[in-house]
């Protein structure tokens, strides 16, 4: 699949747009029925508020690895180990982020799809992404990484 020197597909990104693609496609062709009136409009605006967590969670991720000089690239070598600021509340809280991301969309524009799909884009990243990430950190930070993750959960 991949290799601790960062070569391998960066299967995150890839994940996340094509369940955004095949939301977008079963929503037109194969709509599922979705709750109206009054509770509509509630879910529309937790839609909103999920998106505004998203951008949130983006910026403050993005920002902080930055500013540690480590990789945004997720089969790259992490140079440093982040456990402030969104790291402190995810482990990872970019692909916390774009599962919330499909989750809003799905609310905004009513579709049961997005909602299935985040869950599942979220159990592919866990499988092809996050657990050999998890096992490059362990190996590069040892017992600070596994103190780290004994305090703070993988998603939320």
């Amino acid at each position: 699949m991949s290799s601790k020197n960062g070569h391998g597909i960066p299967w995150p990104p890839l994940i996340y747009l094509a369940a955004i693609v095949a939301g977008v496609l079963l929503h037109l062709f194969l709509p599922l029925p979705w709750l109206g009136g009054v509770l509509a409009d509630i879910l529309f605006a937790i839609g909103g508020l999920c998106l505004l967590a998203v951008a949130a969670l983006w910026v403050s991720s993005i920002r902080m690895m930055m500013r540690a000089r480590t990789t945004l690239n997720p089969k790259g070598m992490p140079e440093h180990l982040l456990t402030a600021g969104p790291f402190a509340v995810s482990r990872n809280p970019i692909y916390l982020a774009n599962t919330v991301l499909l989750i809003g969309i799905g609310l905004i524009v009513g579709s049961v799809w997005f909602l299935l799909l985040a869950f599942a884009a979220a159990f592919l990243t866990t499988k092809l992404a996050i657990e050999f990430e998890e096992k490059v950190l362990s190996e590069r930070f040892g017992k600070r990484y596994r103190d780290y993750s004994r305090r703070v959960r993988r998603w939320i």
